[in-house]
């Protein structure tokens, strides 16, 4: 079991401590559940209630909460104590690493043509098909699939089940029956990326799908074809980008919110989960389109009024003109 002192983690992370440097901490842990040798943190009032019954022994808080644990607990002042805690996992994660097992796991398939960095890790049941490339230090877990000509940056981590370059949903009609457009385009994957488990990114039709570096993406999230993401914008689980559509930097989707194809989003939007974006977005901003939740009846009652809504507008056009009309007279 991983251990450190306090001492260790100022030293490796920097804060003000506040208590004793040797005291050992052997687990990380939410305030309502830390015991006195684990350590948590404070990133917001709303959880100050949670601080009065702790027993953590060191909590991460901003210099706001400094008086709320003097006296009653270790604590490590920070300007921003989320920020301290999740360098705080990796430290963690780092100090109880299990020894590593092979570099491509032998049940994996890379094709001959793939170019794999000499670092990067392959996991067990991978498939790895010609022409992709995996940049250093990025990690594929169990069951990715990199398709063909597709791309991986550096230290990206791609999570079990993901698949990366499945053909695009394209598909000529004609006269009743669906034909086939060859997706010609591939997938480009930028650095620092992390996709979660089974999310699908689908390769271009013609040009590539674009994921710029910095990006993260949940579970079970769906890119479509010749989608480009921007630089550090994150989507939450289940979200979904249709064909073409362009998304920002620095950009946020709420889990299940669904872009639609061909829409534009400008930098630093952020969308609501739930959301429906039926638009472009062109302003800086936090955007909501959803349907607020009602018991059943009342919100039959609301959405057959909205089918009314167009024919209201219309008598209400009519009646200020009427009135309009009344004044000038």
């Amino acid at each position: 079991m991983a251990s450190l002192k306090l001492g260790s983690i100022i030293e490796a992370l920097g804060g003000r401590l506040l208590g004793d440097a040797q005291l050992l901490i052997v687990g990380l842990a939410p305030l309502q559940t830390a015991q006195p040798d684990q350590i948590s943190f404070l990133s917001h009032a709303r959880y100050e209630s949670h601080l009065t019954n702790s027993l953590a022994g060191c909590v991460i808080v901003s210099p706001a909460f400094e008086a709320a644990v003097t006296g009653r607990m270790a604590a490590i002042v920070t300007d921003d104590p989320y920020l301290y805690f999740a360098r705080l996992t990796r430290l963690w994660k780092r100090e109880q690493r299990q020894p590593l097992g092979p570099r491509i796991h032998p049940t994996a398939v890379v094709d001959p043509d793939a170019s794999i960095a000499e670092d990067a890790v392959i996991g067990p049941l991978c498939v790895v098909e010609r022409g992709a490339r995996v940049g250093a230090a990025s990690v594929l877990k169990s069951r990715v699939t990199l398709g063909e000509n597709c791309s991986i940056g550096a230290r990206c981590m791609v999570h079990s089940g993901v698949v990366i370059g499945a053909d695009g949903f394209g598909f000529a009609l004609h006269q009743g029956q669906w034909e086939k457009i060859e997706q010609l385009g591939a997938v480009r994957i930028g650095n620092d990326v992390e996709i979660g488990a089974n999310t699908c990114v689908d390769r271009g039709a013609l040009e590539d799908t674009v994921i710029e570096d910095g990006v993260k993406l949940d579970n079970l999230i769906q890119i479509g074809h010749n989608v480009h993401i921007g630089q550090h914008t994150a989507m939450a689980g289940c979200a979904g980008v249709a064909g073409s559509a362009r998304i920002g930097a620095h950009c946020t989707v709420g889990g299940g919110a669904v872009v639609l194809g061909h829409l534009t989003l400008a930098d630093h939007v952020h969308i609501s989960a739930a959301s429906v974006v039926t638009r472009s977005i062109l302003q800086p901003g936090q955007y909501t389109g959803m349907f607020p939740l009602d018991s059943n009846a009342h919100w039959e009652k609301n959405a057959a009024s909205l089918k009314q809504l167009s024919r209201l507008r219309e008598r209400i056009r009519a009646l200020e003109s009427g009135i309009q009309n009344n004044k000038e007279i």
